[in-house]
């Protein structure tokens, strides 16, 4: 799959595509990255790619010129028949929040042009005649695209085969469907009793049993837990979609009416 970034600060992206275990996937070429810059684009001395807004106000607005000629080279090179060519996405507040759906959707697909507004935003004439998908981190407002778009990256590219030492790592993620979208369990390491601020603090006993199905059973018991305590949101879809067992059901119960539960 392949990913142009279309971005004013294409060496944000350097270290991110380099750094990590994700880096397996940008350097074998699973995910393919390319980096655009606007400025190249523009017309002038200067290579302007901002303006005042029309209609007065704070702060420049990206102009429409450069970001579609931008593009334009961007699809030369993509050279895709033109009803299979990659959407554009564009980062923006007013998107859909990112969530693991679509992170996976993203991760099965062909990739996408990903466009990085800066200032107070993007020409809205561009983002009519361009955008065909626009994505928000969340209710904030960030200085750039980027830090979004490499959000998208990292995420897509984590689920890529070979990636992770562990084929199975990511199906454990937190809003997974193998965890029929609750939130994972807490994890312990070494040692076993740590010596921490708190005073001495043991690992439970049951994850060092090696009884394999007590284990599982306390991680989904602690994934119940941990989903009602601070998203009872995604518990209620598991149990819209029928998800919970009886087993599930039966532990909540006797959670909620202990002193110090739910």
């Amino acid at each position: 799959m392949r990913f142009d970034v279309i971005t004013l600060f294409p060496e944000l992206f350097a270290p991110f595509l380099t750094c990590g275990i994700n880096r397996r996937a940008f350097e074998s070429g699973l995910v393919e990255v390319c980096l655009w810059n606007p400025r190249d684009f523009a017309e002038g001395n200067y290579r302007r790619v901002d303006d005042r807004p029309f209609g007065g106000g704070p702060g420049m607005v990206m102009m429409a010129e450069p970001l579609w000629q931008c593009l334009r080279a961007v699809r030369a090179e993509r050279a895709e028949p033109l009803q299979a060519q990659a959407p554009v996405v564009l980062f923006s507040p007013i998107g859909d929040r990112l969530d693991h759906a679509a992170v996976e959707g993203w991760s099965q697909s062909a990739g996408a042009v990903l466009v990085c507004g800066r200032y107070e935003g993007v020409d809205q004439r561009f983002i009519d005649a361009c955008v065909d998908v626009q994505i928000s981190l969340g209710d904030f407002v960030l200085s750039g695209g980027e830090i979004a778009a490499m959000a998208l990256l990292d995420a897509v590219a984590r689920l890529q085969p070979g990636v992770l030492n562990d084929e199975g790592s990511h199906q454990q993620d937190s809003f997974n469907p193998a965890l029929d979208g609750l939130l994972d369990s807490p994890h312990h390491t070494r040692p076993e009793t740590w010596q921490g601020p708190k005073g001495p603090t043991a690992v439970p006993d049951v994850l060092l049993g090696g009884h394999h199905e007590r284990i599982a059973r306390y991680r989904r018991e602690q994934s119940l837990l941990l989903t009602a305590r601070l998203r009872p949101d995604l518990l209620a879809l598991a149990r819209e979609r029928g998800e919970l067992s009886v087993a599930d059901e039966k532990f909540l119960r006797a959670a909620r009416s202990e002193p110090v539960g739910l």
